[in-house]
């Protein structure tokens, strides 16, 4: 006697157990990677206050040791009270996001960068202690205080570099760019405090903070092709605005100083306020687009963890289904999946045979929608990627020229600016050739 025939109308939904748990495992890994880029969020807030506040502190200490500790004195030490706070915020916010649990969970490269950071914070009380006792000079003070900001810009520059998310990725991208920008508005504004309060310029300094204005400019043009149009309008009023002007009449000032005429230094107390009140406006900028990622990090969260819902309810509903008769449509039968190599694609008819072969196709279309949202992502991050990549690309560069010529990171830099200048090219395509032809050569 012949066994019973299994009813098939009553045969649940075609998946396996494990592509049921694989495919939530997904979301999670998801949700997951979501609330470490918040995290990473949270950080970027933090690192930004800290290099606000030592930024002016470099400042202050400029005009401290030029004027032979004569000016600025208490401005200084009530500046040092602002930094420790915004040092004490970052370090127990470092603590809290990356020391509670598990540390692997983090980005390697975000860590070295955190860790470099902070062997900077550990030794800057050694960096008061030599400008209190005047035991430095305004230069090597300056250039202190511009390694330990470039060492806390390399933790937002990483905190791009492994975003997970295309918007986020953009966001964070503006904000190095127009950071590096404010920082190099910074320099500057150490630079002509250093030539006001030794009561003279030379051509030499004068180069220099040309140059820094030139570079200023690079990077603010890479921040407006990535902000948003609010933040746009904002820079556009700093941009227009009297602190703007009046800092244009001082740089002009400077350059009519180039042949060492004296000047009263206490003019370079002018210049500070000035060139601080122009800084402190791009600190709205700042604070404009931080929010905004704090506000997309927790968007992108909450919008993950509704899916997840939404998935474990429709695989459940599936489950209880019964199965239709016929063949289910999976990747076996979908003419959209690779199939036979050098094979004619599938015509409409084949399509539409192959959607006939089951009116139950809800799981697959699922997991397509899962893969579909994944790819999209990843086109999308990689064009909000290619200014990080152009930045490596440049900085790799910079390595090979000052390895081959024996240069300063500086000279180097130089050598690609003026290379792209006298080609009338990108910096970008001339960093690219040089690092195709090393390469090369090898």
């Amino acid at each position: 006697m012949r066994p019973p025939q299994k009813d098939t109308t009553t045969t649940m939904a075609v998946f396996s157990e494990a592509t049921k748990r694989f495919l939530l495992a997904a979301k999670h890994a998801e949700i997951h990677a979501l609330n470490q880029l918040a995290s990473n969020c949270k950080l970027v807030t933090s690192v930004k206050d800290m290099i606000h506040q030592l930024q002016r502190e470099r400042g202050i200490s400029n005009v401290y040791l030029a004027s032979k500790g004569e000016r600025f004195g208490q401005q200084r030490e009530d500046q040092i009270a602002d930094s420790n706070f915004a040092e004490q915020t970052l370090r127990s916010q470092l603590k809290s996001l990356y020391l509670s649990g598990d540390e692997s969970a983090a980005n390697m490269r975000l860590l070295v960068s955190i860790t470099m950071a902070l062997q900077g914070l550990d030794n800057l009380s050694s960096l008061r202690d030599q400008v209190a006792e005047k035991a430095l000079t305004s230069l090597e003070s300056t250039q202190a205080y511009c390694r330990l900001v470039t060492g806390l810009l390399s933790v937002i520059f990483e905190a791009a570099d492994v975003a997970s998310d295309p918007d986020i990725t953009r966001l964070l991208v503006a904000l190095f760019n127009f950071l590096q920008g404010k920082e190099l508005a910074g320099q500057e504004r150490a630079w002509g405090a250093i030539g006001f309060a030794e009561t003279h310029f030379n051509k030499s300094l004068c180069d220099r903070l040309e140059q820094l204005q030139q570079d200023q400019q690079h990077s603010f043009d890479i921040f407006t092709a990535f902000a948003d149009p609010q933040t746009l309008q904002q820079w556009e009023d700093i941009c227009q605005s009297d602190a703007q002007a009046d800092l244009t009449r001082l740089r002009t000032m400077i350059k009519q100083l180039a042949d060492g005429s004296p000047i009263d230094g206490q003019i370079s107390e002018v210049w500070y306020d000035i060139a601080t009140t122009r800084i402190d406006a791009m600190q709205s900028i700042d604070e404009a687009l931080t929010a905004k990622l704090i506000s997309l990090a927790s968007e992108l969260v909450s919008r993950a963890d509704a899916e997840l819902k939404n998935h474990h309810q429709r695989v459940k509903t599936l489950e209880q289904q019964p199965n239709p008769t016929g063949t289910p449509l999976t990747m076996l039968f979908d003419p959209q999946m690779p199939g036979l190599r050098g094979s004619e694609m599938s015509g409409p008819d084949t399509i539409s045979n192959a959607e006939n072969l089951s009116a139950h196709r809800s799981f697959y279309d699922l997991l397509c929608d899962q893969t579909e949202h994944i790819k999209n992502m990843s086109v999308a991050l990689e064009e909000a990627r290619q200014a990080i990549t152009d930045q490596k690309c440049i900085d790799r560069a910079k390595l090979l020229i000052m390895q081959q010529w024996q240069l300063t990171e500086d000279q180097a830099y130089r050598r690609l600016q003026k290379t792209a200048m006298d080609q009338n090219c990108r910096l970008i395509d001339v960093a690219e050739r040089v690092v195709k032809a090393t390469s090369g050569s090898r």
